[in-house]
């Protein structure tokens, strides 16, 4: 976990925290000294992710909550109260064909992946904007502009996150509230491992750095947006792709 107190005194939530890409973000904040929410499904594993950070001497607390349902998103951000720092890291994927994609899959990754970042800034960008200060980070992906011939529906929700990110930095940003994204490449997590099994070792070959990324660094990316090193940066996407090649490697 890194260790620095440029957040210390700031409150973070962070969506899909239990696991991969949100819960290397959850523990880069934790170790840069904020306080942090933790949000995910699975109740065990959330509580044993605060644990961790609390062993390590930082905050940390957690909140289960299931994004594809209006009303649970709406209670997080409730049960969160005012944060200084909101990380939406938390993504559904599933991939397949448009034909093979029904509309309960549409639904699901643009209720996970838009809709709810949309609800929690709703909900939370006002308390910062009163207090003068704020920074949210949006979780797109590379998917939003390297067009494939599986998952549509995904690309569509993660590219419609990346825009409002752009708008909200506008709404917001004269009340003292940044709000920038970052657009991970292919990155080995247990969800892409799950996903390709044996065709794991495509992904190291999509970049020109001839491997996929590691969830640490795109932790340290959205660290680095969500704290002061980054207080002129407003309204960015920032794309942490390894200089991509192909969206799917022959």
């Amino acid at each position: 976990m890194s260790t620095s107190t440029a957040l210390r005194g700031s409150t973070a939530l962070v969506t899909g925290a239990t696991s991969g890409i949100g819960k290397a973000i959850a523990r880069n904040l934790a170790g840069q000294g904020a306080a942090v929410v933790l949000h995910g499904r699975d109740q065990e594993r959330g509580e044993a992710l605060a644990k961790e950070i609390e062993a390590d001497g930082a905050t940390a607390r957690f909140i289960a909550a299931d994004l594809a349902d209006a009303e649970d998103t709406l209670r997080l951000a409730a049960e969160a109260g005012a944060v200084d720092i909101l990380v939406n890291s938390a993504g559904l994927y599933e991939f397949a064909p448009t034909p093979a994609t029904d509309a309960a899959s549409f639904d699901r990754q643009s209720a996970v992946n838009t809709r709810a970042p949309f609800l929690l800034v709703g909900a939370l960008a006002p308390g910062m904007a009163e207090r003068g200060r704020g920074s949210i980070v949006i979780v797109g992906s590379s998917a939003a502009r390297m067009p494939a011939p599986v998952g549509a529906a995904y690309a569509a929700s993660k590219a419609g996150a990346e825009v409002l990110a752009r708008y909200w930095a506008t709404e917001f940003g004269p009340s003292g509230v940044r709000v920038n994204a970052v657009s991970p490449g292919p990155v080995h997590t247990e969800g892409t491992r799950a996903m390709l099994g044996e065709h794991i070792a495509m992904l190291d070959r999509t970049n020109a750095r001839g491997r996929a990324g590691d969830p640490a660094e795109i932790a340290e990316i959205v660290s680095f947006l969500a704290g002061p090193a980054s207080s002129y940066v407003n309204g960015a996407v920032l794309f942490a792709d390894g200089g991509e090649l192909s969206a799917l490697p022959s």
